[in-house]
């Protein structure tokens, strides 16, 4: 069952959990990096505007002081206010301007700050002059008929707040690193047991039911885990062996009638002259029969061997070449087709080495074989080629029936599936079993078999892979 739909291209959990702590390092060090960027952006203006206006008001009153008592030189009066190189100073007297500074005239103060202290207000802007914004303070002079304007450079203020504004940006970055790392750390010691699970049920799958997961009492949700999982585990493993048990007895109790009904049949065939047509007839294909349920009993006993594990492997090394001929020449007997199948062998190939059970190599070609001959026409149209490489030794057997559907290929080594095109692939004498038997003594070699289509789109081709011994390969 599955519990929900898989996303194609989405992470995997451990990049989820690093990302997710990344994210979360990062969102919390923009929020409080930008909390203390206004904070102190907000602190450093009020506090420069504050001291600006006091300034301002300082130098506006010494300059109504000056110009009430009729001082001989305005302009020196006015340089004399400037006691710092970001400030500069503007006083309209009557119409005329003096300033402080050459790069600060008339023209850079707005219009809209003299008209407010023309209407007797003391304003404040901030406006950009040249290449740097500055705080411009205007306060009306009516005693005197004048007006003062002090400037001031904001250059270091704003120099202040990038400075800020890169170390925040940096202590983000940071951060954001500093969380990818713990969550990689978090993420390892998090999925240590999904780890150890999947191990654990990989090893199951190959065959290895004694496999179980060790219990953490310390850790109530993981030891909940480890429990279950060892009990499903137990209840599989029974369940295999009580079908495995199953299939054996069975197959065992039929060995007694089988052997009691061919006697009969053998009877019955040797005095087949002497039956009446339509009683022929009834013999045959009572013979069809039992040989069918004979290979399907002897296949039943031997998957029962291989999944009770008692079928154990007896390897010797062999010429490839000399053993696939001798497997071809004892099929080919057993088939309905007395003639052996065409061979193609490579010369690499025909001298390789391999370290193989014989008994299942034998089973192997026999099996395909004997599909060959049920399913595709039979063994006159099968071809056996053997070709060697770095990689292994490959026996394909190459037959000329209808074909295997795409879709029943990844299907067709299963125990008992003939495939939805079994009904129209020659007769049905089959067990269902052979392929499965194949796949099972390949696996146990440790091979790899395949279904790929025959030439030209004729047929199909069965592809075994084994691997060679280290004296082959070298």
């Amino acid at each position: 069952m599955t519990i929900g739909p898989e996303r194609p291209g989405r992470l995997g959990l451990r990049a989820r959990l690093i990302a997710a702590f990344a994210l979360g390092a990062l969102s919390l060090s923009v929020l409080m990096g930008g909390l203390a960027y206004f904070t102190a952006r907000h602190t450093l203006i009020v506090e420069q505007q504050g001291a600006a206006l006091r300034q301002a008001y300082a130098n506006a009153a010494l300059l109504r002081n000056a110009l009430g008592a009729s001082v001989p030189s305005i302009d020196a009066q006015v340089t004399s206010l400037d006691t710092s190189r970001s400030t500069a100073s503007l006083l309209n007297n009557d119409g005329r301007w003096f300033s402080t500074s050459l790069s600060i005239s008339r023209s850079n103060i707005p219009s809209s700050l003299r008209r407010e202290v023309r209407q007797g207000h003391v304003a404040t802007v901030t406006a950009p002059t040249s290449s740097s914004p500055h705080l411009m303070v205007g306060v009306p002079l009516p005693a005197v008929r004048s007006s003062y304007y002090l400037v001031v450079d904001l250059s270091d203020l704003d120099h202040t707040l990038r400075v800020l504004l890169a170390a925040l940006a940096a202590a983000a970055a940071i951060s954001t690193v500093l969380g990818a790392l713990v969550g990689l750390l978090a993420s390892r010691r998090t999925m240590r047991p999904l780890t150890e699970v999947s191990v654990a049920a990989a090893a199951i799958a190959v065959g290895d039911l004694t496999t179980r997961l060790p219990v953490d009492r310390r850790d109530p949700d993981l030891g909940a885990l480890s429990t279950s999982f060892n009990t499903m585990v137990d209840k599989l493993e029974d369940r295999i062996e009580r079908d495995a048990r199953f299939t054996s007895d069975v197959s065992h109790e039929l060995r007694s009638p089988l052997t009691t009904l061919a006697a009969s049949l053998e009877v019955l065939e040797s005095t087949r002259s002497e039956l009446p047509e339509r009683a022929e007839q009834a013999v045959d294909l009572m013979a069809g029969d039992l040989r069918r349920f004979q290979r399907m009993v002897a296949d039943l006993l031997e998957i029962s061997r291989l999944d009770a594990g008692s079928s154990d492997l007896l390897l010797d090394e062999v010429v490839a070449g000399e053993l696939v001929r001798q497997c071809v020449s004892a099929a080919s007997q057993s088939l309905p087709a007395t003639e052996q199948p065409p061979m193609h062998i490579s010369a690499r190939a025909d001298a390789a080495v391999l370290l193989v059970d014989k008994r299942r190599v034998e089973r192997i070609i026999a099996n395909l074989l004997e599909n060959a001959s049920l399913y595709a026409g039979g063994a006159t149209d099968v071809t056996v080629a053997i070709t060697a490489d770095d990689h292994g030794l490959e026996i394909a057997v190459n037959d000329a029936g209808p074909g295997i559907e795409a879709d029943d290929r990844h299907r067709i080594f299963e125990r008992f599936y003939r495939g939805v095109t079994s009904g129209r692939r020659g007769t049905t004498d089959g067990s269902g079993l052979g392929l499965a038997l194949v796949a099972e003594h390949v696996r146990r070699l440790g091979g790899d078999v395949r279904i790929e289509a025959g030439r030209e789109g004729v047929g199909s081709s069965f592809i075994v892979t084994l691997p060679l011994s280290q004296e082959s390969s070298a």
